[in-house]
């Protein structure tokens, strides 16, 4: 299993960002994904959870101004981050049950 991250970055509070993550060596099409991230000096969170069916689940820090989704097509998924907050920063990371994670991407919001 592998699992690739990218589209992390510094934005100012306010900002967009949209973070995705490619994954190899599954079935992806029935496997459900999340998203952690994990700041400094802090606890690895869950921020959002897709099912394979395409159901999400959404940290209450982040309702409203996430949106996880996936293509099955090119076997990704992605998390649009919107009205980010200088409290978002962290790395994030995609994950399958906890048990295969990818690198990381670093999101950084300035405020």
């Amino acid at each position: 299993v592998q699992l690739v991250e990218s589209g992390g970055g510094l934005v100012q509070a306010g900002g967009s960002l949209r973070l995705s993550c490619a994954a190899s060596g599954i079935m992806f099409s029935i496997t459900d994904m999340a998203w952690y991230r994990q700041a400094p000096g802090k606890q690895r969170e869950l921020v959002a959870r897709i099912t394979s069916g395409g159901s999400t689940v959404y940290a209450d820090s982040v309702k409203g101004r996430f949106n996880n989704s996936r293509d099955n097509a090119k076997n990704t998924v992605n998390l649009q981050m919107n009205s980010l907050k200088p409290e978002d920063t962290a790395v994030y990371f995609c994950s399958i049950s906890r048990t295969d994670w990818g690198q990381g991407t670093q999101v950084t919001v300035s405020s």
